[in-house]
């Protein structure tokens, strides 16, 4: 079974923005995710690999066999666009979305390239529901 990359480091957070936000306003949006995801979660941030901020965690299992941990919460401060781990990518949780602001969207990964683009509030509820999903899912750790 293969290892997995994400897993959590002790690496530092601020050190990890600082480099890795290629902008002012992604450094400014990364430090306001910070503090955003941390009251949403009731979590410290943690590195995961070498480049998701992760709030809280959580253990999965497939059906494959395949096992580990993952943030419930997160995000990363990406080249082309900061990327927000914070939906379930469920269908019945698509009208979470609606009203978010400006984003494209990946599989499960919401991507977008400055902050004030979102609506916060919009935001905080996605990730609240984003948070309960998986904590009933997966139980609470």
């Amino acid at each position: 079974m293969a290892k997995n990359k994400t897993t959590q480091t002790g690496e530092s957070i601020i050190d990890f923005i600082s480099k890795a936000a290629d902008t002012d306003q992604k450094r400014k949006d990364s430090f306001e995710l910070l503090e955003l995801m941390e009251s949403v979660s009731g979590f410290k941030p943690k590195m995961w690999g070498p480049s998701i901020v992760g709030f809280g965690s959580y253990h999965y299992k497939y059906d494959s066999g395949h096992e580990g941990d993952a943030p419930l919460i997160g995000f990363s401060p990406r080249k082309a666009a900061i990327s927000l781990y914070v939906f379930t990518g469920a269908k019945e949780h698509a009208h979470l979305l609606e009203g978010l602001g400006k984003f494209k969207m990946g599989k499960a990964c919401i991507y977008i390239k400055k902050l004030p683009d979102i609506d916060t509030k919009a935001l905080t509820a996605l990730m609240k529901q984003h948070i309960a999903f998986l904590q009933s899912k997966y139980g609470k750790k």
